[in-house]
């Protein structure tokens, strides 16, 4: 049951201001939201299917100080991922106009989750956790957060305090990250712990890169 309610915790928390989280709320306004959630389950479901067996075959390939130690690492990234955020694309809603509402939102939520950042929180959890309640949790906690998001955005609106809600599940990401670093590191040689330091300065970089072109891109294309 541990890797059930951490699996469901920690999607539930990736899915906290993702782009799919928004591919959700896009769909909500167009169809109702019972057939949204279903929708978004059975897509999930599959998407995470391949996640857990992706994590299961590396969990059997690698030392599991090794796993823990690249495991942290990438929920660290992952909180830098969750600061940086995610925009919704014009096309990430669908193109769909005619067809089975349940179907449309299906299609599009799978191909929306694929390599998204909670595909990649259930592979590292299936690296280290048994499989099948890491895909119930994972698919639970997806489908948890995505309702209440189209809960919370139906009756608020536009007034939600979006960076504290990014700020606050980067944190726990972070916490988590440092855990399962410090974790595993401490039972390898010390050159594990420079590769940790590297992989981090590598991130850290990228995504000070990151913020630094989006901030220069208005003042880009205010000048043309």
């Amino acid at each position: 049951m541990h890797a059930f309610w951490l699996s469901l915790a920690m999607v539930f928390i990736a899915e906290l201001g993702d782009k799919t989280q928004l591919v959700a709320l896009g769909l909500a306004a167009r169809f109702r939201a019972g057939v949204v959630l279903l929708g978004i389950l059975a897509a999930t479901l599959a998407v995470h299917v391949i996640s857990v067996v992706l994590g299961g075959c590396a969990g059997k390939v690698l030392p599991c100080s090794w796993i823990q130690l690249f495991a942290g690492l990438s929920f660290i990234g992952f909180g830098l991922w969750t600061l940086r955020g995610d925009s919704l694309e014009d096309g990430d809603t669908g193109s769909h106009r005619s067809g089975s509402p349940f179907w449309i939102v299906t299609v599009t939520f799978f191909l929306a989750e694929l390599g998204d950042k909670t595909m990649l929180t259930t592979v590292s959890l299936a690296t280290d956790y048994s499989l099948l309640p890491v895909w119930l949790g994972s698919s639970l906690g997806m489908v948890v957060s995505d309702g209440l998001a189209i809960l919370v955005g139906q009756l608020l609106g536009k007034n939600l305090p979006e960076r504290a809600v990014k700020i606050g599940a980067a944190c726990i990401f972070f916490a988590f990250g440092g855990f399962k670093v410090i974790q595993g590191a401490a039972a390898l040689p010390p050159y594990a712990w420079m590769i940790g330091a590297g992989v981090s300065a590598v991130m850290l970089a990228l995504f000070a890169r990151a913020r630094r072109n989006e901030r220069q891109a208005p003042a880009g294309e205010s000048c043309t």
